[in-house]
């Protein structure tokens, strides 16, 4: 299935006008979390709907971010059973110190309202390693 994803993302990365297009795309499966009410709304329908949630902790200053963003977009178009929240660490602080994210990028694993995963750094190959493992652990519950 990686290697199916891989070769996937590099078509899609074939081209800057392409990579754009795709991830303008998949915006729509990235929930953009602007604030604390937002945040709690989206981890309780995660919860209620028994989905795990990715969430990218980022900055618009981060070029490794930057890096990354296709990256999640793309995931978050493959990966129907897991939500994926944005949470610019900048705009919405409180959410950022409660996960006491230090680095960016960071990516959390939220199950059940519990951090079960993380990752941090712009790492394209560990993303997609544990998007596939979360949403085998979905899969099969």
């Amino acid at each position: 299935m990686m290697e199916s994803f891989i070769s996937w993302l590099n078509g899609v990365a074939s081209g800057p006008s392409e990579m754009a297009g795709d991830e303008s795309k998949a915006a729509s499966k990235i929930h953009i979390i602007s604030n604390a009410a937002a945040w709690d709304s989206k981890l309780e329908e995660a919860k209620s709907s028994g989905k795990i949630v990715v969430v990218d902790f980022t900055a618009t200053w981060c070029g490794p971010c930057r890096l990354m963003a296709p990256v999640f977009a793309a995931a978050s178009m493959k990966f129907d059973n897991l939500m994926f929240l944005k949470v610019d660490v900048d705009e919405v602080q409180d959410v950022t110190s409660q996960y006491e994210v230090r680095a960016m990028p960071t990516f959390l694993f939220i199950k059940d309202g519990k951090q079960v995963d993380k990752i941090v750094g712009a790492n394209k190959d560990e993303l997609e390693k544990k998007c596939n493992h979360w949403a085998s652990v979905v899969a099969t519950a």
